[in-house]
């Protein structure tokens, strides 16, 4: 039956009619009726769940939806065949039809279970289907089912792609003057469909829950010299990381002549890392960025400029608007003016115009690809093809194959075979590299119909085009753990004759099995053993992609060894890949996590160790301590979706091999893990929910303590032996006398000393800790301890869903009483020096 689906997904990939009668009428008569009399024998014994799987297995929708209609417990069964088809299935296009199947089936049912026939229809594309159901439902005026449409809503900003969340809302009817509720209603979902409230809401939980810890990065940029440029970039962007989204710079302000340091290219990654910091700073954007930002008649840095340009775009990652995208393409398309008027006979040592020019392209592009990620726009995509197809644009042109792609993700372009042959005709291998993984991005998810793109991508001569061919592998099947797509990519780890393709083949290897971690270590334990340094490196962040943030003991088993390999670049992709697996892990969970932080900063101290490794080293403790300590990796929401900024985000960032701004996209991947309650108004109330564990499990790591201050004591003054001798009598003189009334002393002093250790004792004994803890709204929820979290503890509010995880939308039980909202905390704008407050002096008499 799968030979069957893959002719299926080929013929349809064609645009030719499948007969699937013509395929199966060769079957044997005598083993349908034995599979038919094994759902007969399941049903009649009413093992409902083993007669589903036996009818997804063998593709039979007609007992799928017998098995639904004869169990005792519908929404039971349909539950279990949604979470099957999303989890077990492989092939997409019968996955479609069951997931059709189940829209059909949920309608048909007394409760429909409206949350899960979304889901389905957000995979099926089916935005005007959504639409519908929200308007029928708010029609209703209903409180429960109003916000059971806002919660869907919320899901929908978290899942789907900026384009179906756009034709969702444009589905919807336009909100009017009228003050009645279902207007009323119908602007907060329009308004929560653009993603505003998402970003704004998130961004409060991060103010308040922020728990980064400046002294690991004080102690990190203590280690080594400025001078050295590749570790002054690693703190740079560790920086960035650890404090994703909070709009903190506390770092950079402190260190301002430290930051100087930075020069050409790292002050480009540099200006772009503050849009790591203020991503999803929605509404200040350009205030934060209004310094650096480019500006007519003023000639600044180009790399300030064009790291500004970048910056904005990591701030709108997947939520740009009109405005955003228009001022970034108006910006590309003012440069060949601004830099004509520029003199062109620079000054020695200055950068000529074209130069320039070019720095600043490459950061416009590359925001104009974060704005527009996923939105299809046309107009963008064929003016970045246009600079692209550049001669001698090298570095706009590795921008413009990148963002293309960011644009135009999980949608097939009719440009594929023009870009493929503009990349087989140039010499720049930066250009080559981007649009091999641009057109990969366009197949992502998109499984079997990927497959002539990617038998195109790895069949090529051109071992650059393979690269993106095998990342093209892996972000088809991301998430699939696709056989094929497995053995195909083992085949190419072992045979190919360029490295750089089988670090790719390896690598791709996490984002296809990231739904299934705990199989990776075994999968890739013979890999990481290889003679071959970056077969050994992506083996490594295989296993950190795949077991992000779950602390596996396995994976940690067969990272070890390779922090210590004895080639420097294993050993950075080993400590990265740690940090991946170890984010928001508490000591308490995984005892190892103390010596492993530990082991990295050792490394970055160490004189014997290469730049390289410790790279890596201070890479890893940003991101072990991600966004405050209160984000982690996430490659798929709790739902179940695939998280598409999150595996975009985590490609680009493995390109820092060969292009360091390539840094700061990891911040994609970065998601909240909180719990956030929110009440009809979009408002967060003084709610609490309990987390039924010890505290200690989930706990933020201690503060690294300050060095203390080593005061030296003065030296005794010399003095003669005459001098001592005198002095020696004298104090045996007293001493007789002072005899008796020191014996007293010493002993009320034992006494007391008895006392005090008996106190001590008592006040020393470990009370035991607590079995659970109460959260405060908004909470930070690990994704590993929303499984022992309750929403009980406080009567006022109820969820009106409780198997959600993120912002959740909470129904009031007593509306007639007024509500404790928590007020917004104010966030930073901008590197302004925060001066204290000068106090005022001590009362005094004025005398004349």
């Amino acid at each position: 039956m799968e030979q069957v689906a893959v002719k299926q997904a080929r013929a349809e990939e064609k645009g030719e009619v499948f007969d699937e009668s013509l395929e199966t009428s060769d079957i044997d008569p005598r083993l349908t009726s034995i599979v038919e009399g094994m759902f007969d024998r399941c049903l009649a014994e009413k093992e409902y769940k083993q007669a589903m799987g036996m009818a997804i297995e063998s593709m039979r929708l007609d007992v799928i939806e017998r098995v639904v209609s004869e169990s005792a417990n519908e929404k039971e069964m349909l539950q279990y065949c949604y979470e099957c088809c999303m989890q077990l299935l492989v092939n997409r296009s019968f996955k479609q039809r069951i997931l059709k199947l189940l829209v059909a089936l949920y309608k048909k049912v007394a409760i429909p279970d409206y949350m899960n026939m979304c889901r389905c229809l957000v995979f099926l594309d089916e935005a005007s289907s959504i639409s519908d159901l929200f308007i029928s439902l708010l029609k209703e005026e209903v409180e429960d089912k109003t916000l059971l449409v806002f919660q869907i809503a919320f899901e929908l900003v978290e899942n789907a792609t900026q384009k179906f969340r756009s034709q969702v809302n444009s589905c919807l009817p336009a909100a009017t003057e009228d003050e009645g509720e279902f207007n009323s209603n119908l602007k907060k979902t329009h308004k929560i469909l653009s993603g505003i409230p998402t970003v704004e809401l998130q961004l409060e939980f991060l103010l308040r829950n922020n728990h980064t810890d400046l002294g690991v990065l004080n102690k990190i940029k203590g280690l080594f010299e400025p001078r050295i440029s590749v570790l002054h970039t690693a703190t740079i962007v560790s920086n960035s990381i650890m404090h994703c989204g909070t709009t903190k710079d506390t770092f950079l302000r402190e260190n301002l002549e430290w930051l100087s340091k930075a020069v050409a290219w790292s002050k480009f990654t540099t200006t772009a890392g503050l849009g790591v910091i203020h991503k999803g700073h929605l509404s200040e954007a350009f205030n934060v960025l209004e310094p650096y930002l480019p500006k007519p008649g003023v000639e600044a840095s180009p790399y300030t400029e064009g790291g500004s340009l970048c910056a904005l775009g990591l701030i709108h990652a997947n939520h740009g608007d009109a405005k955003t995208v228009d001022y970034l393409l108006e910006q590309l398309r003012n440069l060949d003016l601004t830099f004509l008027q520029q003199d062109h006979n620079p000054a020695p040592g200055s950068l000529e115009p074209e130069k320039k020019k070019e720095i600043v392209q490459h950061g416009a592009v590359l925001g104009l690809g974060l704005a527009a990620m996923g939105t299809g726009n046309e107009t963008v995509f064929d003016e970045l093809k246009h600079l692209c197809f550049t001669p001698k644009a090298a570095v706009a042109g590795e921008a413009c194959g990148l963002a293309m792609g960011l644009i135009m993700l999980g949608t097939p372009t009719k440009a594929a075979e023009e870009l493929l042959n503009f990349a087989h005709q140039t010499q720049h291998e930066k250009v080559i590299r981007s649009i091999g993984l641009g057109l990969g991005f366009t197949m992502f998810g998109l499984e079997e119909k990927a497959d002539t793109m990617i038998e195109s991508l790895v069949g090529d001569k051109d071992p650059v085009l393979r690269y993106g061919g095998q990342y093209t592998i892996g972000l088809a099947y991301c998430g699939t753990a696709n056989n094929n797509a497995v053995r195909q990519l083992l085949h190419v780890a072992v045979s190919d004759v360029s490295d750089d393709v089988r670090r790719a083949a390896v690598t791709s290897l996490g984002f296809v099995m990231f739904r299934q971690p705990e199989q990776v270590p075994r999968l890739v334990a013979l890999l990481s053993e290889s003679y071959n340094p970056h077969v050994r490196y992506g083996a490594a962040l295989a296993l950190g992609i795949a077991c992000a943030g779950t602390g596996m003991k396995e994976a940690l088993a067969l990272l070890d060894p390779l922090s210590k390999d004895s080639v420097p670049f294993v050993r950075q992709g080993a400590f990265i890949a740690l940090a991946m697996v170890l984010v928001q892990v508490s000591e308490h969970a995984v005892p190892k996590v103390k010596a492993i932080r530990q082991q990295m900063m050792d490394v970055i101290g160490d004189k014997h160790q290469a730049s390289m490794a410790k790279f890596g080293a201070v890479l890893a403790l940003g991101i072990i301590d991600a966004g405050g300590r209160n984000q982690t990796i996430s490659l798929s929401s709790p739902s179940g979706h695939t998280n598409l900024a999150g595996v975009v985000g985590l490609v680009i960032f493995l390109q820092y091999w060969y292009w360091y701004p390539f840094l700061n996209f990891i911040s994609l991947s970065l998601s909240p893990t909180a719990v956030i309650g929110v009440n009809k108004n979009l408002e967060m109330p003084n709610y609490k929910v309990k987390s039924n564990a010890r505290p200690s499990l989930y706990s933020v790591p201690a503060q690294v303590k300050a060095p203390k201050e080593v005061v030296l004591k003065a030296l005794p003054t010399a003095q003669l032996s005459i001098t001592k001798k005198q002095m020696l009598r004298e104090s045996k003189k007293k001493k007789e006398n002072q005899n008796d009334t020191e014996m007293e002393v010493e002993e009320k002093k034992e006494e007391v000393k008895e006392e005090e250790k008996e106190e001590k004792k008592e006040t020393t004994s470990v009370e035991p800790e607590a079995t659970f803890e109460l959260l405060n709204n908004p909470a930070r929820v690990t994704r590993s301890q929303l499984s022992v979290i309750s929403y009980d503890v406080d009567p006022r509010y109820t969820p009106i869903i409780t198997d959600v995880s993120g912002i959740v939308l909470l129904k009031d039980n007593k509306p007639g009483e007024s509500e404790d909202i928590l007020e917004p905390g104010k966030a930073s704008t901008g590197m302004e020096v925060e001066e204290d407050e000068v106090e005022p002096p001590a009362p005094f008499e004025f005398l004349g």
